[in-house]
């Protein structure tokens, strides 16, 4: 009994691994929730569906689409493949990364960082698509980024929409070890200035690197972010809470961080909690154990929790993922 009981977990093990490497259509429970390379997924709900949009996990050149994946019950994910891709944004050529998606007044706003820009010099930065639909197709919003130079020493990369509870719209952004807030305007072609005449606000905290995301919980504001290389075991997520979104964010801990019996390099993350529900997942990418190439990535899911006192406990990942939950 022993011995069958051992051959079946590694079958199962081998099943695993070759859905990860492959990238065919192993059905499996579990983690990761679709199979491919994909990384900095951003998770959504829309319509009593669930979404992610994840980075293409390759090699820059090769990053000149984005795929998205739907699904009723957090299990079954079904692909809606190049809902963008640079043929329709002529200023994007390559290295389109985590992308950020907002409804607002009927439309679909995804927001992406294009070209991986190292200076002003250089053409690119954080692009609109605009859409009627969740899986798009998505089009120029603007025929140019919005944002396309170093403000704050922050790189126009790893965008995120968060919409306040008044309605206003942040673009909160950044990529080497600084983090911008700024105000987006109505029709999402612009920023309205802070009252001090200001339009990019650094709101970075202690170990920050990128990914930054944010979301309200009783009537507190959420900031989480990515520390550590993406490239290496050591990429996790952190998170700071405050009474407003421009801060201050003072980093409390770490909330996700690798597991070297199940993977390494977890972080760049987003959140989805259930509208009816206080149920919170937090959708993230990982490295499988054993490989080298940094962009083998994988998408996962797990479960969030808060304590007594509203802070997040500390997430365990693993291959199980999530159970089924309906919107309904």
């Amino acid at each position: 009994m022993r011995s069958i009981l051992i051959l079946a977990i590694l079958s199962f093990s081998a099943i695993s691994v070759y859905s990860q490497h492959s990238g065919k259509s192993v059905k499996s429970p579990g983690n990761p929730v679709f199979p491919g390379w994909y990384a900095d997924p951003e998770g959504a709900v829309f319509d009593q569906t669930y979404w992610i949009y994840p980075t293409f996990s390759d090699r820059y050149e090769k990053q000149v689409f984005l795929d998205a994946f739907s699904s009723k019950d957090l299990l079954s994910w079904k692909k809606h493949p190049g809902i963008l891709d640079t043929a329709g944004f002529k200023w994007a050529k390559k290295a389109v990364w985590a992308p950020s998606i907002i409804k607002k007044d009927k439309k679909y706003y995804l927001l992406f960082g294009a070209n991986d820009i190292q200076s002003d010099q250089e053409a690119g930065g954080i692009g609109v698509g605009i859409a009627d639909r969740p899986e798009g197709p998505f089009k120029d919003h603007l025929g140019k980024p919005l944002v396309d130079k170093f403000y704050n020493g922050a790189q126009p990369i790893d965008q995120f929409v968060f919409k306040d509870k008044d309605g206003q719209h942040y673009l909160i952004y950044g990529g080497w070890k600084h983090c911008n807030i700024a105000k987006l305007n109505p029709g999402f072609s612009g920023f309205i200035p802070f009252p001090d005449g200001t339009v990019f606000k650094e709101i970075t905290p202690d170990n920050y690197v990128e990914g930054p995301y944010m979301f309200m919980r009783n009537g507190k504001y959420y900031f989480m972010w990515s520390e550590g290389g993406w490239t290496g075991p050591d990429y996790s997520v952190a998170y700071a809470i405050s009474d407003s979104p421009l801060g201050p964010f003072k980093r409390i801990g770490k909330v996700l961080e690798q597991d070297p019996k199940i993977a390494t390099g977890a972080g760049h993350h987003s959140v989805i909690k259930h509208p009816h529900k206080n149920d919170y997942y937090i959708v993230y990418h990982r490295r499988p154990l054993g490989e080298t190439d940094g962009n083998h990535r994988v998408t996962c899911i797990d479960r969030m929790e808060f304590d007594a006192n509203g802070y997040i406990k500390p997430v365990s990942i693993t291959f199980e993922g999530v159970k089924a939950n309906s919107i309904k």
